[in-house]
């Protein structure tokens, strides 16, 4: 018996079983298991999260205000999953700055929808729209010709960082298209990203604290993806915002 053979089925992916006498045959929970593997090792999910979970998620301890925040914003995670995909939203946005744990979330609830059986994709946002252009290259490989594709149809789709890049005409058009198309068919879309918007309570106009009497404008999402997308994105999802707790990830490697 080779070291990856179950001990229950021997390989099969059936176990026998006895009910009232009667022998009979079922799948074996090995086979889930090595379902929820390949689905994980299809969606491209990246080294760095590839064991992100909602169980090893730090709270931010040292400040009780950001840890209730942060609690809650992990419950509603955990409860956009409970839910999937029976919700009258399909999508999930985590917003926040830079380093509040965005990615670490959205790939953990992405793993758990996986682990119910479902198929998702990650795309990091910069990367897709690299590889979508590319694409219209009449010698690009078939990776990136599918790239539009997969992120249109995939039954689940993580977005990450949307809006991280500059807005040219095209980019606009490109993520809108993808952000309508899975509204309209009702395809679940995760997102993160560092934008503010003036819907989830965010100031577009800062002070400065070094120059009094001075202010500072901050690009808004609606800005980067177009007011369309923004629109559409915000009406499809349940919005998590989280709160300025530092570099998360800075964090986690001081464990």
């Amino acid at each position: 018996m080779s070291d990856r053979e179950c001990p229950e089925c021997g390989g099969t992916g059936w176990k026998i079983i006895e009910r009232e006498g009667i022998s009979a045959a079922e799948p074996c929970a090995c086979q889930q298991a090595e379902r929820q593997r390949l689905l994980e090792e299809r969606a491209g999910i990246p080294p760095l999260y590839r064991d992100a979970s909602l169980d090893n998620f730090r709270l931010p301890v040292e400040d009780p205000i950001a840890y209730r925040q942060m609690a809650s914003a992990v419950l509603t995670v955990r409860s956009y999953v409970r839910d999937f995909p029976h919700s009258d939203k399909p999508g999930l946005l985590l917003m926040g700055d830079p380093g509040t744990g965005k990615t670490h979330l959205a790939v953990a609830a992405l793993r758990m929808l996986i682990a119910r059986g479902f198929e998702g994709i990650f795309f990091d946002y910069q990367d897709l729209l690299s590889r979508i252009r590319a694409s219209w290259d009449p010698a690009a490989g078939a990776s990136d010709r599918e790239a539009y594709r997969s992120a249109l149809e995939a039954e689940v789709l993580l977005l990450d960082d949307i809006g991280s890049q500059r807005a040219p005409e095209w980019v606009v058009d490109t993520i809108t298209a993808i952000v309508t198309h899975r509204s309209n068919h009702k395809k679940p879309l995760i997102a993160t990203t560092n934008l503010p918007d003036e819907a989830v309570g965010d100031d577009l106009v800062e002070r400065s604290p070094d120059l009094p009497g001075s202010v500072r404008y901050r690009v808004s999402l609606a800005e980067k993806i177009g007011e369309r997308a923004r629109s559409r994105l915000l009406g499809m999802c349940r919005v998590v915002r989280l709160p300025s707790v530092g570099d998360y990830r800075l964090k986690q490697k001081a464990r």
